[in-house]
C-alpha cells in the first residue's frame, strides 16, 4: 500500500514538473520549431555557401541569417512606410477638410452584388466626405479594434520569423549532432527504421519550404510590382495580405479580384487589361512553379 502511494506521488511529482516545464518553454516553442524548419531547409545552401567562403561555416551561418532577416525586414519597412505615409496624408487632409474623393465611374454600378451600394457610398463621399464618415462612424469604431489586433498580430508574426532565423543560424552549426539526436529519437520510437524516418522528414521539410514559402514570396513579389506600377491605394498592405494567403495555400485571386475591379473602374482600358492579365498569371503561377 505504502509502495503504491509512493509510486503515485512520484508519478504526480514528475507530471507536475513536466507541466511547469512546458509552461516555461511554451512561449519559445514556436520560434524554435520554425528555426528547426528553416535550418533543415537551408542546410544544403549553407554547405555550398561555406565552401565559397573558404569552409567558414560560422561566417556562412551568420550571413545566411542576416540575408534572411533582410528579406523580411526590408520589404516590411518599405511597405509599412509607404502605408503610414499615405494614411498620414489622408488623415491630415481630412482634418484640414481638403481631401477630395473623385467621383465614381458609372462602371461601378455594374459590379456584381456590391455595385449599387459601392456607387452610392462613393458618390456620397464625393459630395461630402465628412458627412459620410460621421454617418458610418459606429461601423468605423467597431472596425478600429479589429484593425489594431490584425496589425499587432502581423508585427508579432514578423518578430517570430526574425527570432526563428536567428535560431536557424545557430542550429546550422550543430547540424551533425542534431541529425544524430533525431536518428536516436526516431529509432527509439519506431525501431530500425528511425534513420529512414529522419531522412523522410528532412526531405518533406525542404520540399514544403521550397514549394510553399518560396513560391509565396515569388508570387507576392510580382503581384506587388503590378499593384505599385498601377498605383493601387494601400498596395503595401495588400501585398502583405497576398503573402499571408499564399503561405496559407489560399488563392491570391481572392485579394486581386477586387483590385482588378477597382482598376477597371479608375484606369484606362489598356492598362487595366494588362494589369488583369499580369494579376491572373501570377495568381495562378503556383500551378507551374510547384512542379518545377
Amino acid at each position: 500500500m505504502k509502495l503504491s502511494i509512493r509510486t503515485a506521488m512520484r508519478i504526480g511529482f514528475i507530471a507536475l514538473l513536466f507541466a511547469l516545464s512546458f509552461g516555461i518553454i511554451r512561449p519559445f516553442l514556436a520560434p524554435v520549431v520554425w528555426g528547426i524548419i528553416f535550418a533543415v531547409a537551408i542546410y544544403p545552401l549553407h554547405l555550398k555557401f561555406a565552401k565559397v567562403l573558404g569552409n567558414r561555416a560560422k561566417l556562412s551561418a551568420v550571413l545566411i541569417s542576416l540575408i534572411g532577416i533582410s528579406i523580411i525586414v526590408v520589404p516590411t519597412i518599405f511597405f509599412t512606410s509607404s502605408t503610414v505615409e499615405s494614411v498620414g496624408k489622408t488623415v491630415q487632409a481630412i482634418e484640414d477638410e481638403t481631401l477630395e474623393v473623385p467621383p465614381p465611374n458609372e462602371k461601378v454600378k455594374d459590379w456584381p452584388f456590391i455595385g449599387e451600394r459601392t456607387y452610392a457610398f462613393w458618390a456620397s463621399a464625393n459630395e461630402s466626405l465628412t458627412a459620410t464618415l460621421q454617418k458610418y462612424s459606429p461601423q468605423l469604431k467597431e472596425l478600429t479594434p479589429k484593425l489594431r489586433k490584425a496589425i499587432s498580430g502581423l508585427v508579432g508574426s514578423i518578430l517570430l520569423f526574425i527570432i526563428s532565423l536567428v535560431i536557424a543560424g545557430a542550429l546550422l552549426l550543430q547540424a551533425g549532432p542534431g541529425k544524430k539526436a533525431a536518428d536516436q529519437i526516431f529509432t527509439a520510437c519506431v525501431g530500425n527504421r528511425g534513420e529512414d524516418l529522419t531522412g523522410l522528414s528532412i526531405a518533406t521539410i525542404r520540399s514544403v519550404v521550397a514549394g510553399v514559402i518560396g513560391i509565396a514570396v515569388i508570387q507576392t513579389l510580382f503581384l506587388s510590382l503590378g499593384m505599385f506600377v498601377i498605383h493601387v491605394p494601400a498596395a503595401g498592405v495588400l501585398a502583405i495580405v497576398v503573402l499571408i494567403l499564399c503561405i496559407m495555400q489560399l488563392p491570391p485571386i481572392l485579394v486581386m479580384l477586387p483590385v482588378i475591379i477597382y482598376v477597371f473602374s479608375v484606369a484606362d482600358t489598356v492598362p487595366a487589361v494588362i494589369f488583369t492579365v499580369w494579376s491572373v498569371l501570377w495568381s495562378l503561377a503556383d500551378s507551374f512553379l510547384k512542379p518545377m
